[in-house]
């Protein structure tokens, strides 16, 4: 198999019977172990009113795990901009990108990654929610890192702090974007793995160079739990299973044991979502990881593979990065 550069995308996940606190600190230590394994990133996603995530505020989640590093690159993936003003995230970021120079991945969404209720308590008004504005502010964004504000206003930290921008995305209208503005685009193939060639296609046939990516790049992000047997693999993905069928139902909890979730009475439809979403992510031994990554790496040819394991151990979820690590490079 060629070889190709891993991150990794994690989502501070909070165990059944456990704080934030201890999925924070839990995070902090993957990070460090992502960077013993020579991970190229580490990024956090932006999720809210879900008691099994930890990681609500990007921001304040990295600066943490950049002090905690030396040299991987951390960022958010993403940043949901409906639910920022864009000076304040430019700000935010720019004070990280003051802090660490050279480590910072600005990674942005569209999607407000929460329920209606949820966006509308987080940015307070309409504006700003909708698709059509989107554009529009991803621009104001980028032009408070650059001096180019029309009304003057001067982002500090953050004009002359520019983090490594990128869009995140799951259908083609992100990757256009990404492609018209000559930002590089991680594609979120864990959640839609049925579109990802064909975004990744549209984004490098209409790739137009900017100022920081003369040329396109790419990362796919790929839900991956490796383990010794298929059948450990499968009892280590119960709880994310599980954690995804309470999420379609409206009844986000943390994050069961393995025992829990295998004793838990799933309908077939449950069953039948589980299945889909296993479908064209890595899960499996060695053997098997290494046989889908070879088939999800031909099919999309990435410059990164971003691997996100949601397991409930963090002995299992370092041990899983580790085999997948090898495997790939086997």
């Amino acid at each position: 198999m060629s070889t190709v550069e891993v991150s990794v995308l994690d989502l501070a996940p909070v165990q059944d019977g456990a704080t934030a606190g201890d999925a924070l600190r839990a995070t902090t230590q993957f990070a460090q172990y992502a960077e013993e394994l020579g991970a190229r990133r580490f990024w956090v996603a932006e999720h809210h009113n879900m008691p099994g995530i930890a990681s609500a505020a990007p921001a304040v989640v990295l600066a943490h795990l950049a002090a905690a590093t030396s040299r991987i690159r951390v960022g958010s993936g993403g940043v949901m901009l409906p639910n920022h003003a864009p000076l304040v995230v430019a700000e935010q970021f720019g004070t990280l990108e003051s802090l660490h120079p050279g480590r910072v991945d600005l990674g942005i969404g569209r999607a407000p990654g929460t329920d209606p209720a949820t966006a509308r308590a987080l940015r307070r008004h309409a504006e700003g929610l909708g698709a059509d504005s989107f554009p529009r502010e991803l621009s104001a964004l980028i032009g408070f890192f650059r001096g180019t504000d029309p009304d003057g206003i001067v982002a500090s930290p953050g004009r002359g702090a520019e983090p490594e921008v990128w869009l995140l995305g799951s259908s083609g209208y992100s990757a256009q974007v990404a492609a018209i503005l000559g930002l590089p685009f991680a594609f979120a193939h864990h959640i839609a793995p049925d579109n990802t060639a064909a975004a990744l296609a549209l984004y490098r046939e209409n790739f137009r160079p900017s100022p920081t990516r003369a040329e396109p790049y790419t990362i796919v992000a790929a839900s991956a739990i490796c383990a010794d047997t298929d059948a450990e693999a499968d009892r280590l993905a119960a709880p994310r299973d599980l954690a995804f069928a309470q999420l379609r139902a409206g009844r986000p909890q943390a994050l069961a044991t393995p025992e829990q979730a295998a004793a838990f009475p799933g309908s077939e439809a449950e069953r039948r979502f589980a299945a889909q979403r296993k479908t064209g992510q890595l899960q499996g031994s060695p053997e098997t990881v290494r046989a889908q990554a070879a088939e999800l790496l031909a099919a999309t040819t990435p410059d990164e593979l971003m691997l996100n394991t949601l397991v409930y151990d963090l002995d299992a979820r370092c041990r899983s990065l580790a085999l997948t690590r090898a495997a790939l490079d086997s």
